[in-house]
């Protein structure tokens, strides 16, 4: 199976669309994730006072909006496929890509917000967790457990390992705690595409699926589940919600695989890394 993969090293001058291919990009690339993971990650920190008991998802949604173009970006959720939004707020039992609304937060509630400023050309993918007003303990923990397992997942990320021990570091991790990990859902190669080669899965066996090399760029996003890692998609087709109704929490950065480890581009410039803020 390793040796299956293709491996394509491109330019920032030349961008090429979705082959299947695991792109390895050059310090053309990199430059322009950080510019764009910055603006992700700046995004998330302004709305930290925000994220009150009260406040309407949809107003959530105008200041990622009106902030992100503000900064010179485009939010890239804005027109994708057919989406109408500037970016997801996935409440509680949802997993990801929940839809803004009138809807209102209250207090103990848990709310993942999924941003992605494209700055010239180039896609910041980042997604943070939140703790509306007084949050049972419970809930609590899935999310720290949740940030150790993207931060553990990330330690695993650098040249000569392979996917597969970055979702064996999340899997245990996650399994430890009895939480589910969700297979339907996965990091993704990002860059001047939204959505590119290789796919991420957050499970996985040490040493299996493709090489770690300098130059890649891909997201680690993993979803922890209280109860099963299953889920079911609403009617809207966005949707995505755990079958048990149980908890979820997801955290995401973008990162880029160097010559002796990784770079995350999305992390807070605050420190504002994980909740309580």
């Amino acid at each position: 199976m390793n040796g299956m993969t293709d491996y394509i090293t491109v330019t920032a001058e030349a961008a090429t669309g979705r082959t299947g291919a695991i792109k390895l990009h050059g310090p053309e690339a990199f430059e322009g994730m950080r510019r764009a993971g910055r603006v992700a990650a700046e995004t998330l920190d302004m709305i930290v006072p925000h994220m009150v008991p009260g406040v309407t998802m949809a107003e959530i949604d105008d200041l990622v909006r009106q902030f992100t173009l503000d900064n010179g970006a485009i939010p890239a959720t804005l027109g994708y496929r057919g989406y109408a939004h500037s970016c997801c707020i996935s409440i509680n039992h949802v997993v990801c890509h929940g839809i803004p609304s009138d809807k209102t937060l209250k207090s103990g509630d848990i709310v993942n917000l999924d941003v992605t400023p494209i700055v010239d050309g180039w896609h910041g993918d980042t997604s943070r967790m939140f703790l509306i007003g007084d949050v049972p303990i419970k809930a609590r923990k899935l999310v720290d457990v949740t940030y150790e397992c993207l931060m553990l997942g990330i330690e695993q990320a650098k040249p000569g390992n392979h996917l597969g021990d970055i979702g064996h570091a999340i899997q245990t991790h996650a399994e430890r705690h009895r939480y589910g990990v969700v297979r339907d859902f996965c990091g993704h190669g990002v860059g001047q595409m939204f959505h590119d080669a290789p796919e991420v899965v957050h499970v996985g066996r040490p040493g299996t699926g493709p090489e770690l090399r300098p130059g890649m760029i891909f997201t680690i996003e993993p979803m922890i589940n209280i109860g099963r890692p299953d889920v079911k998609l609403l009617d809207d087709g966005w949707t995505a919600v755990t079958r048990d109704r149980s908890l979820s929490a997801q955290f995401e950065h973008s990162i880029g695989i160097t010559e002796n480890g990784c770079e995350i581009f999305t992390a807070s410039p605050k420190g504002l890394n994980n909740p309580p803020y």
